[in-house]
């Protein structure tokens, strides 16, 4: 069962996706800053990370640079979430490391789609360099 680490300032959202997830496979453990996501995705190892763009001190561009940055969760894929739906918001998420970008209210069949290919190409990945 693959492990999502969501990362939301916003307690709500969490259990929301959590128990739609969860009802499609996925184990959802919770971040509520940018700092407890770097933290758990290093201890945790999660196959992918689901980051809200909108938090408090560090944002969700910047939570996922230093993601990136790091050789231990750079391999990570990270799907930005957010409520704006404009090209240029997708293409900040793009430019700051993400791999793929979803809007708020999240489309869950499109979103466990994007899942299901990242993690197909991550251990297609892992496969091929070991």
């Amino acid at each position: 069962m693959p492990t999502l680490l969501v990362v939301d300032d916003e307690r709500e959202n969490i259990e929301l996706l959590a128990r739609r997830l969860g009802r499609r496979g996925f184990t959802v453990i919770a971040a509520a800053s940018a700092e407890e996501a770097l933290a758990k995705a290093v201890a945790d190892h999660p196959d992918a990370i689901l980051m809200d763009v909108k938090m408090p001190d560090v944002d969700g561009y910047e939570a996922t640079r230093r993601l990136k940055a790091l050789p231990a969760t750079r391999h990570i894929p990270v799907v930005t979430l957010t409520a704006h739906a404009m090209q240029e918001d997708c293409n900040q998420a793009l430019a700051a490391g993400a791999d793929e970008y979803e809007t708020k209210p999240v489309d869950l069949d499109r979103l466990v789609t994007k899942l299901r290919t990242l993690l197909a190409k991550t251990a297609s990945a892992t496969d091929e360099h070991g």
